[in-house]
């Protein structure tokens, strides 16, 4: 019988394909890194895909510890020792995530790591493969970016067409009545109709403006200049600014935010996320409410609350909030088109200053509109 050492003989004209010629297969890769680590988590291998992609050269790179190539964020979070735990459980770790190049750029990348062992079972460390997909993350980001212009362009185009030309047309209605029945009319009655006439066209102009801020966040947008704020000093401006409303609906406004507490954002845009969302806490509380603005730190960052104790929001309505679908609901929160633009402009301004903003409520019981903003 052949013994078990003639079934292992290489036939004859044939070769074991070599060390070299395994790293010639991967060098010939260049949309793909592939490196190995060792058990410390220290690169011993360095491709050329690598180089191309993460710019840092064999000598440069050789030695340095694996967590090199991810952010501060994933970093800070244990992310690359989690996935080499992982993969050492499951016997692969795959992600997608941005990583980090030479130069402090980012790169978005499919990642798989293996653990490598000997023929005796030894650990030796890890390969990591990745390839970047950043042309196709900002192809989908594009897509959702059009997709969501789209919608913000036929809300404008509805606003413009149903709820603009409404206020209008009540505007000239009433100023046509005015010119042709005033000398036969009461004083009373063409007195209401004159408050009447100012009342809408302060609306109209109000409604203008919101339209102009909007779009102003996804068109033009005026230079954005952060500068450290101190947020009690905003708060009071804004209080003074609505004390006058507040006080005709014995509203009562309390600034509990502490004096030394900064946040580092576009002062201009600040102001205009703060006058909306107290007027509109001002706009949806009951006679005798209270409305209590507070703020406090996490981590690198400022978490701004602003609470009432009004009629609250159905489940409904807070599943668009912050949408551009919430200017075509908004005759069930009251009939005011404002606020649903208002709460539009306040998400495009916070997010611009690097925060998110979001709500809690139940009906009849208030509301809690939140918004972050870094410290700096």
């Amino acid at each position: 019988m052949e013994d078990e050492k003639s079934k292992l003989k290489v036939p004859e004209g044939q070769h074991i394909l070599s060390a070299e010629f395994f790293s010639q297969v991967i060098d010939s890769l260049p949309d793909y890194s592939i490196f190995t680590v060792d058990n410390d988590l220290k690169i011993n291998s360095w491709s050329s895909g690598s180089i191309q992609l993460f710019q840092y050269g064999v000598e440069e790179i050789m030695g340095k510890d694996f967590e090199i190539i991810f952010t501060e964020e994933d970093k800070k979070n244990g992310l690359p020792k989690s996935e080499i735990a992982k993969a050492l459980k499951e016997g692969k770790a795959a992600d997608n995530r941005w990583h980090i190049r030479k130069d402090g750029s980012k790169f978005y990348a499919y990642g798989l790591v293996y653990p490598l062992t000997s023929d005796d079972g030894k650990m030796k460390g890890y390969v990591k493969i990745l390839r970047d997909l950043t042309e196709r993350q900002n192809a989908e980001k594009y897509a959702k970016e059009a997709e969501e212009l789209s919608v913000h362009k036929q809300s404008i185009l509805f606003i413009l067409t149903h709820d603009f030309r409404s206020l209008l047309t009540g505007v000239t209605g009433t100023a046509e009545y005015l010119n042709t029945n005033f000398d036969k009319m009461d004083k009373v009655k063409a007195k209401e109709m004159l408050e009447l006439l100012y009342t809408t066209s302060k609306e109209e102009l109000n409604l203008l403006d919101y339209l102009v801020d909007w779009a102003r966040i996804k068109y033009a947008a005026e230079p954005f200049a952060p500068t450290k704020i101190e947020l009690y000093t905003y708060v009071k401006n804004i209080f003074d600014t609505l004390n006058e409303n507040a006080v005709a609906n014995d509203i009562h406004l309390h600034n509990d935010i502490d004096e030394d507490i900064n946040v580092f954002a576009d002062g201009d845009m600040l102001l205009s996320v703060l006058r909306n969302l107290i007027s509109n806490a001002i706009k949806y509380s009951n006679k005798g409410g209270k409305i209590l603005v507070t703020a406090k730190r996490n981590e690198n960052q400022i978490i701004i609350e602003i609470k009432d104790n009004g009629i609250g929001i159905t489940k409904e309505i807070q599943n668009e909030l912050f949408t551009p679908q919430i200017t075509t609901i908004s005759d069930t929160w009251k009939k005011d088109k404002e606020t649903g633009i208002g709460l539009l402009l306040s998400k495009g301004f916070v997010e611009i200053n690097g925060g998110k903003i979001w709500v809690e409520s139940i009906e009849n019981e208030g509301s809690s509109f939140y918004f972050t903003l870094p410290i700096g």
